[in-house]
């Protein structure tokens, strides 16, 4: 062999163009040292403290622990220990827990195609061991004495000692990269660690719930987290980790389809974050982070988030073992599918759905009741005057002065004390005209819409709370912009474009899918010259581009034909396109490019075509308008991701004239 190296021109010490000498080239192959192997593992496994946490306490969890302790001081450099309950290690597996490739969790092939626990590489501990000094002390259920072995970074032989512990097991690391000082050098400061420390805990926290856990640093206790079992004990334990304000505007998802399930919680669009900071996705109780995953998210939260803004959530992936691979990384942060496209549209249409279905009313019904809301009591609305929704209140330019005494604003007039304007069907009529612009369909219809919230003459709508719709009634229009309306928690405020916008843009939608996608023939085809892997792409998927709208023909190994294209898309970048979409289709196995590029024409349709600020509108009208947002998919957002509406609560109100301080 070192004749043939010679033979290549190898020599000794080499060097670069520069004459600057090179390390020398050994000649010879030789086998690692166990020390040196381990902190070459330790190099991938222990980066840095919070990786230490993490493997121990997956090793914990594995254990069947239910109650874990972690304590750590000088941001993990100096101490780390980790406590738990769990089944213990055996007197006989003591020694072994400490070399590398040994391991409990798996012994056959089969065991890790489908792997169920955390760990499974059987590196932690001996590659921790490698450079710090480790002491596990363990207990096994099946044993009545515990024992404990120690390393300090060396080779050496493991020596046991028998030691006094519960159940479970303890294991501290100590100096860490004691004998390695250039890994020490690229630590941060102690809080840095220690926040990358409490980061881990809290994700593992998040993926457990029915675990205890708890973090203490430097002597004191930051955090405690009992077992969850209940919804809201869940919830309780998310709002601790994530805030309070997360879990307050998060819908809740539970959906099982096709041996797939997916629960947990999605922010609503309107709690977005400057970064990606909050968001937590377990597969099968894993914390990943994968590419797929984040690019159905995206497309879910499409139409709806303002730009430049990300969603958070927290969510729970749960499948087959065997139909997810979870060797792909030493750190197992990521994992790979074995059908992705198929997890992709499940992740996508349930979240889609999840967030399409959330209504003003669900968010409305979350307000709390506060102190003052026996205003809208049946009791203290007995001496109001009797309100009659089937007659609109003139609204003019808000001439108060015109109304009779004692009669508030919003409340309709009897025919007899209404002044000369426009009559229902009227009002109705030109409702129609305003949001039916390009001469779209409404689901419902106006008249229905208005029906929605109209009364019999002479009841009480307020009497009963369960006639008052969750956007409420209209009391006026501000400035020509904002709708003020009441409901049951209070004010609500309506930005009429944005409302109207979002309207009108889901009924384009739901009536240029019912027709399907149209296609329109091009006159001269198109050719395109692509890599032989697109083509492939575009040959396997052809049904799939077909009711995109597109007709594509291979013509060679590396070459297409254009043919139709999406009639809405003839004036686009159709070769653009096409590769975005074969880009899109190779790497997640699915595109929404055609749809996105066909909602951006609709959305600017919609944009222009809403009402416009300083239109006058009655209060026939405004009512109209908000029956129809309580009825409409992501109305809570416009095409641009801006709020449509805003709830203001009698406690908010109260604190901005200080009443009750």
């Amino acid at each position: 062999m070192s004749t043939d190296i010679a033979e290549l021109g190898a020599s000794p010490l080499e060097s670069d163009d520069n004459n600057v000498p090179a390390s020398p080239v050994s000649r010879d192959i030789k086998r690692l040292s166990t020390r040196l192997s381990n902190q070459i593992a330790a190099g991938e496994v222990v980066e840095r403290p919070s990786s230490v946490i993490k493997e121990l306490l997956e090793n914990s969890i594995d254990a069947g622990a239910t109650v874990l302790d972690v304590e750590v001081e000088g941001g993990g450099t100096k101490l780390m220990r980790i406590r738990d309950n769990g089944l213990g290690i055996s007197k006989a597996n003591l020694p072994l827990a400490l070399s590398r490739h040994a391991t409990s969790k798996i012994h056959l092939l089969d065991d890790l195609e489908a792997v169920s626990t955390l760990g499974f590489r059987g590196e932690a501990l001996a590659s921790i061991s490698s450079v710090s000094r480790l002491n596990l002390a363990s207990r096994s259920v099946s044993e009545d004495s515990a024992w404990q072995v120690q390393a300090e970074g060396r080779d050496m032989d493991v020596n046991l000692s028998p030691v006094a512990h519960p159940q479970g097991s303890t294991v501290e690391v100590r100096d860490l990269f004691f004998n390695t000082p250039a890994r020490r050098k690229f630590l941060r400061t102690e809080k840095t660690e220690f926040n990358r420390i409490e980061e881990v805990v809290k994700r593992l926290a998040l993926s457990r719930f029915s675990l205890s856990f708890s973090l203490k640093n430097n002597g004191r206790v930051l955090h405690s987290w009992r077992s969850a079992n209940t919804r809201a004990e869940k919830e309780r334990r998310v709002a601790q980790i994530c805030g309070p304000v997360f879990i307050e505007n998060a819908v809740h998802v539970d959906i099982d389809r096709a041996g797939l399930r997916l629960w947990g919680w999605v922010a609503l669009p309107t709690f977005s974050r400057s970064q990606a900071d909050l968001q937590h996705f377990y597969v099968n109780g894993r914390a990943i982070k994968d590419r797929l995953v984040s690019h159905a998210v995206k497309q879910a939260y499409q139409d709806v988030l303002y730009h430049g803004r990300h969603p958070a959530f927290v969510l729970y992936l749960e499948l087959d073992p065997s139909n997810v691979d979870v060797n792909v990384h030493p750190t197992k942060h990521e994992v790979r599918f074995r059908d992705g496209r198929l997890v992709h549209d499940f992740l996508f249409s349930s979240l889609h759905k999840a967030l399409a279905d959330v209504r003003p009313g669900d968010h409305a019904n979350n307000v709390p009741h506060t102190e003052g809301s026996e205003l809208l009591s049946p009791a203290n609305q007995a001496a109001m005057p009797v309100m009659d929704a089937s007659v609109p209140t003139e609204q003019g330019n808000l001439n108060l002065s015109n109304r009779p005494v004692g009669v508030p604003f919003g409340y309709a007039l009897a025919p007899s004390q209404m002044s000369p304007g426009q009559t229902t069907n009227e009002q109705i009529n030109s409702y129609s005209n305003l949001v039916n612009p390009q001469g779209v369909v409404p689901v419902g219809g106006v008249q229905e819409s208005a029906a929605a919230y109209s009364t019999s003459q002479g009841s009480d709508v307020y009497a009963d709370t369960s006639l008052v719709p969750p956007l409420g009634f209209a009391l006026a229009q501000l400035k020509g912009i904002f709708i003020l309306a009441e409901n049951q928690a209070g004010l609500v405020v309506v930005d009429m474009h944005a409302a109207h916008e979002r309207i009108t843009y889901e009924r384009m939608k739901t009536q240029y899918l019912q027709q399907r996608i149209p296609s329109q023939p091009l006159l001269v085809p198109q050719s395109l010259a692509v890599s032989e892997r697109e083509a492939n792409c575009a040959e396997e998927f052809n049904d799939s581009f077909s009711q995109l709208g597109f007709a594509l023909a291979r013509v060679g190994p590396e070459s297409l034909l254009i043919r139709e294209v999406p009639a809405m898309l003839i004036h686009s970048d159709v070769e653009q396109l096409v590769r975005d979409v074969l880009s899109d289709v190779i790497e997640y196995g699915v595109s929404q490019r055609v749809e996105q590029n066909v909602n951006a024409i609709l959305s600017t349709m919609a944009c222009h075509g809403s009402v416009r600020a300083n239109r006058q509108l009655t209060i026939a009208e405004m009512n109209a308008l908000l029956r129809d947002m309580e009825e409409t998919e992501r109305v809570g957002q416009c095409n641009h991701g801006r709020p449509t509406w805003s709830q203001l609560g009698l406690s908010d109100l109260d604190k901005l004239f200080m009443r009750g301080e």
